[in-house]
């Protein structure tokens, strides 16, 4: 099998168990059509606080848009390296195709093409505080194939209602008005990812993605049949396969979302194994707020019992610290949002 890249192999204490590799029903599946609304905000509300990540099936995204997304990734993906790097993406312009991405200074076991769902938006161009400089992600589409670019703009447009709808839910789960953080998604920073996860032939030593919590405020996942997504018990601490559920969306809670409900709701760690027969593919949209946000707890969830446990903090700032670490290791922790966290 040859050796496997140093930079793909995790510490001992994070590399994958597969001895105990067993999927599981347990992240709870919400039907979207239920009729009684008090109902769902309930289960959605309970979904976040015990797991922070839940599935939701009859969502409103027509399966037709679904499977020509599918179908067009996997058209991309198959094609030669030197065609996908031509819309290869790099430090300056986050969109497009990348295939060395790090994760807690790992390498990951995998290729993406990354865009986003408003088109064209602005970012700070570093994360220095005293830089008030912006610069522009663009998306990159590849001439081939010819109908990807059609195929990713209408699925992003669907995802994006269903995005929506959730924030709403979650935000009536907190005891919040509906349309809450709707505001705070004008010029949203909201991007799709496609991922494809070759076989693997050390899936002992190196993982699809490490583990890590999304920066995002929620994240829209769907996933193929393969399976490899893993969460972290929030109990106990062990890692839970992800059951894929055909049509549905895994829906998980995100760091903004976690700020917002100051602590209620977690954003909670996940990671993909990787296996040594199967290809996986997998497609999160991000839901991200406007780089000029500040994100702090709700006002209406802050009081004396309850104070506030983050400082606020800026949503563009955080994201440009973010991305610099996709490329190549860093000598210091990424950015994360215990960070600004307020000690006791």
């Amino acid at each position: 099998m040859g050796n496997i890249d140093p930079a793909f192999i995790q510490s001992t204490e994070h590399r994958p168990d597969l001895s105990t590799f067993v999927q599981v029903d347990e992240i709870p599946i919400i039907d979207l059509s239920e009729t009684s609304q008090e109902s769902l905000i309930s289960k959605v509300g309970n979904a976040c606080e015990e797991w922070g990540f839940f599935q939701v099936i009859n969502h409103g995204v027509p399966a037709e848009v679904s499977e020509k997304v599918e179908t067009e990734m996997k058209r991309f993906f198959e094609l030669s390296l030197e065609e996908k790097k031509k819309v290869k993406r790099d430090a300056v312009n986050a969109m497009g195709y990348h295939d060395a991405e790090h994760t807690k200074n790992i390498r990951d076991w995998k290729e993406v093409f990354d865009y986003l769902v408003g088109g064209t938006t602005q970012v700070p161009s570093s994360h220095e505080p005293g830089d008030f400089e912006l610069r522009t992600l663009t998306n990159q589409w590849p001439q081939n194939p010819p109908q990807f670019r059609e195929a990713m703009q209408e699925y992003a447009r669907q995802v994006e209602k269903l995005s929506y709808r959730l924030l709403e839910l979650i935000s009536l789960s907190l005891g919040l008005p509906g349309e809450k953080f709707h505001e705070c998604f004008k010029n949203q920073l909201s991007m799709v990812r496609l991922n494809h996860y070759p076989p693997c032939p050390f899936p002992d030593l190196a993982l699809g993605v490490g583990r890590h919590t999304d920066s995002s405020a929620l994240t829209v996942l769907a996933q193929d049949e393969t399976g490899g997504l893993q969460v972290k018990r929030k109990s106990v601490g062990d890692w839970v396969p992800v059951k894929p559920t055909p049509g549905a969306f895994i829906i998980n809670v995100g760091d903004v979302v976690q700020v917002w409900s100051n602590d209620k709701y977690t954003s909670v760690e996940h990671r993909v194994v990787v296996n040594t027969q199967k290809e996986r593919f997998s497609i999160p949209l991000f839901f991200y707020p406007s780089q000029d946000v500040m994100a702090k707890p709700a006002e209406e969830l802050v009081n004396e019992k309850n104070p506030a446990k983050y400082k606020p903090y800026n949503i563009g700032k955080f994201y440009a610290n973010r991305n610099r670490s996709d490329f190549n290791k860093r000598e210091v922790e990424n950015i994360q949002i215990h960070h600004f966290r307020i000690l006791d």
